[in-house]
This record gives structure tokens, sequence and C-alpha cells, in this order.
């Protein structure tokens, strides 16, 4: 063990310093200047997988990790639709899933607001024309942004987030 703890002493930090991008570090800036103006510093979103092959989910994760760090700019993914501001729904709508997104749309509190992230969730995507699926989420709820891409990038749903905060 101490041969160990002498190797690390001596061999010290190996890992590279990351580049901080400074384009996503502006867009991040603005969104907060946006979130501390109309939310008192927080926007709280949920997200609802309605039938996806999970690529759109990865992204949402990627938003958390070190890297992103999406919370630091007041954006906050929460696990109840009663926390939430808006709805992030990704995927097809499924025929399993489209009561359950309903009432997670009703559950959410006004104002809310309706994102639809990814291909799948615009127009059914990949699994359009499945017979367990009824297609993208308008048509069974009106999306205020739509987030285009399979899968969209993390900059491109920071960008979409901050769009529908303009907007809003």
């Amino acid at each position: 063990m101490l041969r160990l703890f002498n190797k690390i002493r001596k061999t010290g930090m190996v890992t590279e310093t990351i580049a901080v991008d400074s384009d996503l570090q502006a867009l991040g800036i603005e969104v907060k200047s946006v979130i501390n103006k109309r939310f008192a510093g927080s926007f709280a979103i949920r997200a609802v997988d309605s039938g996806s092959c999970n690529a759109c989910e990865l992204e949402i994760h990627a938003l958390n990790n070190a890297f992103y760090d999406i919370e630091r700019f007041g954006v906050h993914f929460v696990a109840s639709p009663r926390h939430a501001d808006a709805l992030l729904v990704t995927g097809p709508v499924s025929q399993h899933m489209a009561q359950a997104v309903l009432d997670v749309w009703e559950a959410t509190p006004e104002p809310k607001w309706l994102l639809a992230m990814g291909d799948c969730a615009v127009d059914g995507g990949e699994f359009a024309g499945s017979y367990a699926v009824m297609g993208g989420i308008a048509k069974i709820l009106k999306p205020d942004v739509i987030i285009p891409g399979c899968p969209p990038t993390p900059e491109v749903i920071l960008k979409a987030i901050l769009g529908l905060l303009h907007n809003t």
C-alpha cells in the first residue's frame, strides 16, 4: 500500500485541464440573467420520456454533467411536475404513454410551457408509422418550443430554453 501512495505522490496530477467554451459561457450567462429577471433565479423543467430510444435523455444528462453544469445558470430538472415551470417531452408519443403525458401536463401548475425535444417528439421520427406510436407530441398537446435534432446537442437545447425564456 505504501508503494502505491508513493507512486501517486511522485506522479502527481495527470488529468488534462478543461478549456472553457466562451460561447457556452456567454449563452449560460444570458440564460441566467433572463431567469433572474423573470423567474426569481430558478427555472424548473420536468423531463418526460414518452417512448424514445433514450438518446435525447443522454443529452439531458450531459446538460447536468460537470462540463455543461446547467444548474449554475438557474435551470433545474425536477422529479415532480408540481414543481415544474416547463415540461420537456422526448420521444414519440406511444399509445401507452399518451395518457401519462396528459396527466403530467395537467399536474404542472400554470403558467407552463411545453418543449418537444428531438425529431421523435416533433413528428414520430424513426418510430413514425409504428402501430404502437401515435406520432409527435403535437398529436395530443401543442408544444411552445420545438428542439430539432436526433438527438439535439446540449448547446441546441440550451439555446432553445433561452428562446423560450425570451418569448415568455
